[in-house]
């Protein structure tokens, strides 16, 4: 009796155990098709905000370049029009000559810093020459605006090649660093870097009034530098960093 009494009991918690382990089994499984599932849904918006921040990037793109051919096609002409018609009037008329050599330096100054920023905003020039090149050219039109000290550096391998969309995104992002530079930071002395070995990387620092960049991170109220910057990084698997404080700001992107 008491030996059937123990076989009942052994058989129970035996079935008991397996309910639990069927249960548990059941349950972890369920947790992990929800984790499947939660995975599914994040790659998906990740995948989703990709798409539209390439649409657009895209966007953008075009529209600076239909930009850049205005002011090479109209306004380009129209100046280098100009100066011919003065050119013109100090032939018939030498007497005034002096008094329009000014006008005719001043259009031509003109005329060649709107060709350098049609070159700047052409995405298909900056793929033809090499982003290096590129870079340094802005830098020096930056350095012509007479708004703050510019310091170039590199010991780059002008050779080494990058992708074309890859190219075009890193000098938008050089871009937006030195836009956001000449609007805000009233920055007296700019130092730009470029690295090519081991992989690409460049800095832009300045001596500007910097701000809090943790804060902004942490309310999530960035602004559209900041966003563009990490929005065109992240489509080319770039890493950006940036530090900022009173005494000015580094903006650090390189290669992962």
């Amino acid at each position: 009796m008491q030996n059937n009494i123990a076989f009942g009991i052994i058989v129970s918690i035996l079935l008991v155990s397996l309910i639990i382990l069927f249960c548990a089994l059941i349950i972890k499984l369920y947790i992990r098709k929800v984790k499947n599932y939660t995975k599914l849904i994040y790659e998906k918006d990740l995948e989703y905000e990709r798409t539209l921040t390439q649409t657009i990037l895209e966007t953008q793109e075009q529209l600076l370049l239909n930009v850049s051919r205005e002011l090479h096609d109209d306004a380009g002409q129209q100046l280098t029009y100009l100066n011919f018609m003065v050119e013109h009037l100090k032939y018939d008329a030498p007497e005034i000559t002096p008094g329009l050599d000014n006008l005719s330096n001043a259009l031509t100054n003109l005329s060649n810093s709107v060709r350098r920023m049609s070159h700047s905003l052409n995405g298909q020039i900056l793929v033809q020459q090499n982003i290096i090149r590129a870079i340094q050219a802005e830098t020096q039109r930056l350095a012509q605006l007479n708004a703050f000290k510019v310091n170039f550096t590199t010991d780059a391998d002008e050779t080494k090649t990058l992708a074309p969309n890859a190219q075009i995104v890193i000098f938008r992002i050089f871009q937006e660093i030195t836009n956001n530079i000449l609007k805000y930071a009233n920055a007296t002395e700019v130092v730009i870097s470029i690295q090519t070995e081991p992989r690409f990387k460049f800095s832009v620092s300045d001596n500007g009034c910097g701000f809090d960049y943790q804060a902004i991170k942490a309310s999530g109220s960035k602004g559209m530098g900041l966003t563009n910057i990490e929005n065109r990084a992240a489509l080319v698997g770039m890493d950006v960093s940036i530090t900022s404080s009173p005494s000015g700001t580094t903006v650090f992107v390189s290669e992962k």
